[in-house]
This record gives C-alpha cells, structure tokens and sequence, in this order.
C-alpha cells in the first residue's frame, strides 16, 4: 500500500481540499516521514495517487513552503527544510542536538584569534581590565545548509590557542577538563545586515534570531560568551508548558 495515502482528504468534509492535505502533510513532515534534504514527491505524484487537483497540491505546498517546511529549488525539486527546533529547557549544545535530530553538523571558521577583551567580553565574562579573550567565529552547518553565524568569545587562561580547537568547541572543552553545567540564554527578532546575509544566503534585512549566551562552570565562572545568528526558516525555539 502507497504510505502516501494518509495523506489522502476527505472529500465528505467540510474543511477544504487544499487544507486537509497541506495539515496532514505538514503531521508526517513532523512526523520524520521524509528526513531533512529529501526530495518530496512531485505535484503530479501526490494527484495521481490521492486523486486530487493540481491546484488543490500547488496550494498546499504553498502553505508549506511558506511555513518553512519545504523548500523550492529551482529545476531540482521541493525538499523538506532542513530545521532545527531547539528545546529552551535543556543545556545542550548545537553538534549535539543537530545529531541527535539526524543532521551531519559541520563548521566553517571564519576566523580564530587572540585579542584584548572589549567591554562586552570584560562584564560578561567578569574578567579584569587588560585581559585577553580567544575569539572564534564560524559558520553553523546542518548538513550542507548553513544553520547559523556563531561568535564565541572564552577566557584566554582557559583556552591560549583558539587554533587548537576542532568541529566542537564543547569536545574540545571537556577534552581540556572545562565542563559548562549552566548557561543563561537571551534571544530576540533582528533583521539580517549585508554581511550576516552573504554569511547566511538569506535577503538583506530578512528576519533572523539572534541568541547571545553566557556559559557558566560548576564553580559559578563565566567561560563562554557566544552570539549567534540563527536562519528563521531553518531554526525555531520550543519550550513545553505545563499547568
């Protein structure tokens, strides 16, 4: 049996055609039917075996697309969006979730260096006038979409060679004895400047979610400073409620 035909409407209700069959392919997209950067079938694929209307398939995969969870490319195909959804209840870092999720993570450095701390570095990181800080900056990959551009600032007694730092930071940490058990966490809504867009392949000014981060050790010392700018069309912030 076709599995596609789950996704067949129900002619008998109410709720129009195009709207059933865009709810009921966006539950198995969630569903991890199809796995980030697969092809989705075609339009003619999903008339043909549901026995609906092109309109009514074109029309679905429009609220899709403009949801996020389908990309078009042009003469290839649609695919599912390869995003990300991170759980604000839990310390984690990138590499992990992205793998516990199916991704390949991957980074690209931009830039690995040594310099005196600024302002920023100094209050947040509670380090003395004069201090030096090891600052990193890379692209965030999810398999081969970049994810996010992440700038991370650490304690130059903690880390004197940024060089020395591999596909993840944390590795590397714990490798190193530094171990992060908690981090404070502030995000917000900004619009993508010229070069966080040419970093990122997203329109200038286009929305994006900026997350700065203070990572503290067991001993209560601040050891991690990192500001990242996350795509909104491949990344989303979830926290679970209860009454």
């Amino acid at each position: 049996m076709n599995k596609l035909l789950v996704l067949k409407p129900d002619n008998d209700s109410a709720t129009p055609l195009y709207l059933q069959f865009g709810h009921k392919l966006a539950a198995a997209i969630h569903a991890g039917f199809w796995k980030a950067d697969d092809p989705l079938p075609s339009e003619r694929t999903f008339c043909d075996v549901l026995g609906i209307s092109r309109v009514t398939a074109r029309k679905a995969l429009d609220l899709l697309f403009e949801q996020g969870l389908i990309l078009r490319r042009q003469g290839s195909g649609t695919y599912i969006t390869p995003k990300l959804e991170q759980p604000l209840t839990r310390l984690t870092n990138l590499s992990e979730m992205l793998k516990q999720r199916g991704f390949r993570p991957s980074s690209k450095w931009l830039s690995r260096e040594v310099a005196l701390a600024n302002t920023e570095e100094l209050l947040k990181l509670n380090l003395s006038p004069n201090s030096r800080v090891s600052r990193l900056a890379r692209l965030r990959y999810a398999n081969d979409a970049v994810m996010a551009v992440e700038y991370t600032s650490l304690p130059y007694h903690y880390v004197p060679d940024p060089e020395l730092i591999g596909e993840s930071l944390y590795d590397f940490m714990r490798e190193e004895g530094i171990s992060v058990v908690r981090a404070i966490q502030n995000m917000g809504a900004v619009n993508a400047t010229e070069e966080l867009a040419r970093l990122t392949g997203v329109e200038p000014g286009a929305a994006m979610l900026h997350l700065t981060r203070v990572g503290y050790l067991e001993n209560g010392v601040a050891i991690e400073l990192t500001h990242s700018w996350f795509r909104s069309d491949y990344y989303d912030f979830v926290v679970e409620l209860h009454k």
